[in-house]
């Protein structure tokens, strides 16, 4: 079996580095990139090669992976190798944050087809953006063009019945209580097609370059 030098030996070859100030914590490296992904440890032995145990060791730093090792890593999870250098993030330490919107008080956006309501809105850089919408819109027709914007959606109706349009799918009739998730930077619109306009409650991830 290699040694923690053997491989922090063949390591810094592969690198071109002479020697590395801190720990390389390549078990915790490994495995923020396969949560990241959402792989098991079965879906990355498959991909690289390597057996669940040896996996599950490296991991948690029960063993150093050797130099044939590391090269399956990097070609079974199609990375290089300054990506599964690169050390872990460190954990982030809850804040405790909250932000409290009272019925009627969230921050008001008109346009011609929807009237959104701002929730949280005071809460500054927050991962996802909850807002409700009263659906104005009666016809697809009102879209000067497709709404799309980075990241992904939640969507579940309030009240009434609408119809949402997205650019790859036929329009879908969605009624109170029903809900949909859907990649956001698809176009999309929604229409009322009940008596009064329809409400729904929309909670939107921020894009990468967000």
């Amino acid at each position: 079996m290699a040694t923690q030098t053997d491989s922090d030996a063949a390591l810094r070859i592969a690198s071109g580095r002479k020697a590395f100030v801190e720990p390389l914590r390549l078990g915790d490296r490994l495995k923020e990139i396969r949560l990241s992904n959402h792989w098991t440890l079965e879906d990355v032995s498959q991909r690289t090669g390597l057996a669940r145990s040896t996996l599950s060791k490296i991991e948690n730093d029960q063993i150093s992976p050797t130099f044939s090792a590391v090269q399956k890593l990097i070609g079974g999870l199609g990375i290089d190798l300054p990506q599964l250098l690169t050390p872990p993030k460190p954990q982030s330490r809850t804040l405790g944050r909250r932000d409290l919107t009272r019925v009627g008080e969230g921050q008001q956006h008109p346009t011609p087809t929807y009237e959104h309501e701002l929730l949280s809105w005071q809460l500054a850089q927050k991962r996802m953006i909850p807002f409700k919408t009263i659906v104005r819109a009666r016809s697809f027709d009102e879209f000067q063009e497709w709404v799309r914007h980075d990241g992904e959606e939640f969507l579940m109706v309030l009240d009434g019945d609408i119809l949402l349009y997205t650019e790859f799918y036929e329009p879908l009739h969605l009624t109170h209580g029903d809900s949909i998730y859907f990649d956001s930077d698809m176009g999309h619109a929604l229409v009322s097609i009940s008596e009064s306009d329809a409400v729904v409650l929309s909670v939107c991830t921020r894009g990468e370059n967000a």
